[in-house]
């Protein structure tokens, strides 16, 4: 059984503290992404609860955002299990509910959601007890089927067994610099689980050297490629909007390909807890395909059309895109 990680937030000083619910569609490329964050900041900016929600339609190439900030005093974020109020807005193990009005867009939902797999801890467990690396993460429900009503503009979108993930992540502050993303069933093995990052932290005037971690869940059994020595000697190049991940451990190696298009990506303005902001390049609707090679055995090559996650956090806006919140 894995510990509950809860508020793990100091009596001062910055922290910000994520759920988050993924799915998509599972054949056409359309995707959703909800959000609810605790925010305290180091200085004396206020302390927030946020909820965002962003709908991806590959089909009209469009994205439609939306977020919404409660003073923390009026929010509930238990610290000993996963319960969320901010408004309207309501996030349960299983369940989650919520409206939202950003300019002219609206999004509204309620939805529902099974167990899913076990917790898949992305980084090794003795990790999520040490103050380094100050941000962390991991999968608290991977392989999750949604179901419910989603509501953008006026438009109904009904939700029968789409794939996806629950999501927690938590810190200090937010890496520097990364690539994040996941996969939660591929076309051709429905059941296969990808999660995988290239992160970089600023040491002085410097950034650390390119460290790649990646699991993959796969025929009831998880390959996990998060050792720092493996992350310190994986490849990995990544840009706006094209990543490949190239790793190894001592059973097998692993090989990620992961592109999509500024029309599928929506641009938000994260908030930094010791001071200034990030901006997150987000898209659900990635193509991927994943290599999977281990001595004695056929090589396996699993292939998603639109179905990955796909986040770039960075400190510039590409040309040609906007802030959407």
């Amino acid at each position: 059984m894995i510990p509950f990680y809860g508020l793990q937030a100091p009596a001062r000083g910055g922290h910000y503290e994520s759920w988050f619910v993924r799915a998509n569609h599972p054949t056409r490329p359309l995707a959703l992404w909800i959000r609810y964050t605790l925010f305290r900041a180091a200085d004396a900016r206020p302390a927030l609860g946020e909820v965002w929600a962003i709908w991806f339609d590959g089909e009209q190439q469009r994205t439609v955002a939306a977020k919404q900030e409660f003073p923390l005093s009026d929010c509930r974020f238990a610290t000993d299990s996963m319960a969320v109020n901010a408004g309207d807005n309501q996030l349960r193990p299983g369940q989650l509910s919520g409206q939202l009005q950003h300019r002219e867009q609206s999004l509204q939902w309620d939805l529902y959601y099974d167990d899913g797999e076990d917790t898949l801890l992305f980084l090794p467990e003795s990790f999520y007890r040490r103050p380094l690396p100050k941000a962390k993460s991991l999968v608290s429900r991977p392989m999750i089927r949604l179901h419910g009503t989603l509501n953008v503009n006026g438009e109904t979108i009904r939700l029968d067994g789409w794939r996806g993930s629950e999501n927690h992540n938590w810190g200090s502050q937010h890496t520097d610099r990364y690539a994040w993303g996941q996969v939660a069933g591929f076309d051709d093995a429905p059941e296969a689980f990808l999660e995988c990052a290239t992160a970089q932290i600023k040491l002085g005037p410097l950034y650390s050297p390119r460290l790649s971690i990646a699991a993959l869940s796969l025929d009831g059994q998880r390959f996990l490629f998060n050792q720092l020595g493996t992350a310190l000697k994986a490849r990995a190049r990544y840009r706006p909007f094209q990543w490949t991940l190239d790793t190894a451990n001592r059973d097998a190696q692993l090989q990620i390909r992961m592109e999509t298009s500024k029309e599928r990506v929506a641009a938000l303005t994260y908030y930094n807890p010791p001071g200034g902001n990030k901006i997150c390049l987000n898209s659900k609707l990635a193509t991927v395909t994943a290599t999977l090679k281990q001595t004695g055995k056929p090589e396996r090559v699993l292939r998603s059309r639109h179905g990955g996650a796909f986040e770039i956090l960075t400190d510039t806006l590409p040309a040609g895109m906007e802030l959407q919140v």
